[in-house]
């Protein structure tokens, strides 16, 4: 099969990009000649030169967003786009024979088997309600390590299959080896069980989509058959702790602006997000099979970034990838504090930063390129925002020990020194005004559509929520700006921090964990402040915002990681989205499933080891295990691990050696006698 034709008027898609880049370059180069009239007319220092090149690339990368916003207000105030995926007619090629089969695949890998669990029922259970469930087939692939997690993940895979008489429409699979990560999971997937379908949603552990969307997702698949990627925008739900909520209001409160923005510019060549996507099995397969790159991690090894990678894969191709910001009722989770945030983020910037070597390989266009380098440009940004307030910090004390020159030559009358307040005040407002005129813009739009601001507790309470968002960024943005700093160094030291699972459950921090995380942010905060008051006191009002963040990362961290204070908030009708306001039916049915689930596990006994004494889920287990031989050596080995697990306790066990116990059937139904047996003795 070959991508069809683009339906795109000609010269739309050149229209558009033209249109955007002119806007783009203007405003560097006006905001740039701003700048540089700031500086001394007698030539430019080094370090000046330095300050122009960063600024450059900061406001590049500053005006990309603000346009991108703005071009997407735009949009939305003519009311919508006509040449989005959603209201492109159908092609003449487009056909419905009946059979189309879709995969609901989600991959995990040592999640909370609890949530993991309700979301997938939930999906189930919604797409169900649309009458249209029997098209599609569910698939839970596992590559979870820890040994009791995987035993739940199995129990409650065949609980699912139980209530929702659902055998051979919903499966579970554990690999062996963990090869390749997700990709890699999705790969022998594909190889495996493609076949037999025409579509693929790829769903994260946190990911859960209503049954109508999924439905109009295929539908639009079905219509555009040159379509290889469509990318629902998943919104933020389920959150309770202030700075995931805060986050969450944040998101789905501007988030339309650049969705409709980036589908303006980007059209058929937008970009894939990993997750809450569809994707055409057929050429997927066909043109997405990753390379394992020269050298070793960070840069080398496997890929860790790989959607981007296979999105780009699939324009090269000739197929259509799309965003369609139409679609609703796809939603995801966040890192509850603020510590997980940036745990999440140090893994996404190895990532990103790999993509270095895709911005020089062959085989790429200009446009995949650009999107290689917006993706680097996210995370470089901060260590150039620190070079720079660093160097201008330097320039105003070098400045303030110069002494001025009155009188030059024979001039009878003093020269007075020029002042660039002006050009630097305007410099400020002009950046400041592109990172906060897209809020402006979402609350215009809450306006004009005032319906929409009741979702979000109305006009006042929205505003005030905007409000007092833009203070919690900007004090949390320096925090940020030091962690993704210090990612990127990491990184070019060629340091690794692999793929670990993230941590989703709510949790307040506690006053060490807070120092632990934020000490040397707040001791950076006071050096710097002591520093620029005591030489450079002109420069100490300008850095204040700055060191503000800093300085009370400590209380701002934990304030934040309070889901008592993010609830108390809701109560106030503070950061309110339409979710919470009036949850949707696929939200409802997570709550449920959650409560249903969570009893269900909570009948086992608590303690390690709690899955192998259970004789439901020890059978379950022993009839899932393949089997496989296992030779003299490895048994005497699985027979020590025995011995060792009963003289010293499971806790002195790793992951590793307690996945291969439960990996031997053998060994597993003797592990299994062991416990009841303990048990047993427990009551007796």
């Amino acid at each position: 099969m070959s991508p069809a034709a683009n339906i795109l008027p000609a010269g739309v898609v050149a229209y558009r990009r033209i249109l955007f880049l002119v806007l783009v370059v203007l405003t560097t180069f006006l905001a740039l000649v701003m700048i540089t009239s700031a500086f001394q007319q007698n030539g430019l220092t080094p370090t000046e030169l330095l300050l122009l090149l960063l600024y450059t690339l900061l406001i590049l990368w500053v005006s990309t967003s603000f346009w991108t916003a703005t071009l997407g207000f735009w949009v939305l105030l003519r009311g919508g786009d006509r040449y989005s995926i959603g209201r492109l007619p159908p092609e003449a090629s487009a056909r419905t024979d009946g059979s189309t089969r879709t995969a609901l695949v989600m991959p995990i890998y040592n999640e909370d088997p609890t949530r993991v669990t309700a979301g997938l029922r939930a999906i189930w259970q919604s797409l169900q309600e649309t009458g249209q469930g029997d098209a599609f087939d569910l698939f839970i692939l596992s590559d979870t390590r820890d040994a009791d997690c995987w035993m739940q993940e199995e129990a409650n895979w065949y609980r699912m299959c139980v209530d929702f008489d659902a055998h051979g429409r919903i499966f579970y699979r554990n690999r062996e080896k963990n090869i390749a990560r997700k990709s890699g999971n999705l790969e022998d997937f594909c190889h495996r069980w493609g076949g037999h379908y025409r579509y693929l949603v790829v769903l994260d552990a946190d990911s859960i989509m209503a049954g109508e969307t999924l439905v109009s997702m295929v539908g639009l698949m079905e219509a555009h058959p040159g379509v290889a990627l469509i990318q629902s925008p998943p919104l933020p739900a389920n959150h309770r702790s202030l700075f995931s909520r805060i986050l969450q209001f944040a998101s789905n409160f501007y988030g339309d602006i650049f969705i409709w923005g980036i589908n303006y510019w980007q059209l058929s060549s937008s970009g894939y997000w990993g997750h809450n996507a569809i994707i055409r099995i057929e050429p997927f397969v066909r043109h997405c099979g990753l390379p394992k790159l020269p050298g070793r991690e960070p840069f080398g090894g496997e890929i860790f970034s790989h959607d981007t990678v296979e999105a780009a894969l699939l324009r090269e191709a000739g197929w259509e990838v799309w965003i369609a910001p139409e679609l609703k009722g796809s939603y995801e989770e966040l890192p509850p504090t603020l510590i997980d945030y940036a745990k999440r983020d140090r893994r996404w910037c190895q990532g990103n930063l790999q993509h270095l070597r895709m911005v020089f390989a062959k085989g790429f266009s200009g446009l995949s390129r650009l999107y290689f380098l917006m993706g680097i440009m996210s995370y470089v940004s901060s260590p150039l925002w620190l070079l720079f307030l660093v160097l201008t910090g330097f320039e105003a004390y070098v400045m303030s020990q110069t002494m001025p020159v009155y009188f030059f030559g024979d001039n009878l009358f003093p020269v007075w020194p020029e002042s660039y307040a002006v050009e630097m005040t305007t410099v400020l407002l002009v950046t400041l005004a592109m990172l906060f005129l897209p809020k402006i813009w979402s609350l215009i739009l809450g306006l004009l559509h005032w319906r929409r601001l009741k979702g979000y507790g109305g006009l006042i309470r929205a505003s005030l929520s905007v409000f007092l968002e833009s203070v919690f960024s900007m004090l949390t943005a320096p925090v940020l700006m030091i962690y993704q700093s210090k990612f990127v160094f990491a990184i070019l030291m060629r340091r690794s921090v692999g793929w670990p699972p993230q941590n989703r459950d709510d949790h307040r921090l506690s006053l060490w964990e807070a120092i632990q995380a934020h000490g040397e942010h707040t001791l950076i905060g006071l050096v710097a402040g002591w520093v620029s008051y005591r030489y450079v006191p002109g420069f100490f009002l300008w850095l204040v915002p700055v060191l503000a963040g800093l300085v009370l990362s400590i209380p701002i961290s934990m304030l934040s990681s309070s889901a008592w204070v993010g609830q108390a908030a809701r109560r106030l009708g503070l950061f309110l989205t339409p979710e919470e306001y009036r949850p949707p039916r696929v939200l409802e049915l997570l709550d449920e499933n959650l409560a249903r689930v969570e009893a269900a596990t909570a009948t086992l006994a608590d303690g390690e080891g709690r899955h192998v004494a259970d004789p439901g889920i020890c059978a379950l287990h022993l009839a899932l295990l393949p089997n496989r031989p296992v030779r003299k050596r490895q048994r005497h080995q699985l027979r020590a691990l025995v011995y060792q697990l009963i003289e010293e306790g499971p806790e002195n066990l790793t992951n590793a050696e307690k996945r291969s116990l439960i990996s031997d059937p053998e060994t597993l139904v003797r592990l299994h006698t062991l416990a009841r047996g303990g048990r047993d003795e427990n009551r007796g």
